[in-house]
């Protein structure tokens, strides 16, 4: 048996503020996903995006707390172009999102540029720039 990456999991405070922020980003979530304790987004490749409440995690592992600190994992989104990558974070920061780290050129040649989501887990926006 070979084990095959399948799905990428967040532990989510509010489910219908986190849905409403990946449906932002594009992620298709099931109509009335806002209200169920665990909600799926089938992603490009097969991949999915798998959001569960505080709760549910608990009903399975009680003693489960949250995070405290930075985090060491983030979702990192590829856009069409660096143009993009600014238009996107300029409407995440618009619709109220927390901006961590505004789009700039990266040294490893990528448009570059960070939100959080309303649980604060960095999202990273990327494009290569041209040329690379």
């Amino acid at each position: 048996m070979t084990p095959r990456f399948d799905a990428i999991g967040l532990v989510v405070s509010d489910m219908a503020a986190a849905v409403t922020f990946y449906r932002r980003l594009g992620f298709v979530f099931a109509e009335g996903a806002e209200a169920l304790p665990h909600a799926e987004a089938e992603l490009p490749g097969g991949l999915r995006l798998l959001l569960d409440t505080e709760d549910t995690v608990r009903s399975f592992h009680p003693g489960w707390q949250p995070p405290t600190g930075s985090g060491r994992a983030a979702p990192a989104l590829r856009c069409g172009s660096p143009a993009e990558v600014d238009a996107v974070y300029e409407d995440m920061v618009g619709a109220g999102y927390h901006g961590e780290l505004k789009p700039w050129d990266a040294f490893w040649g990528q448009r570059y540029a960070v939100v959080h989501d309303p649980d604060g887990n960095g999202v990273d926006l990327f494009a290569p720039l041209p040329g690379q």
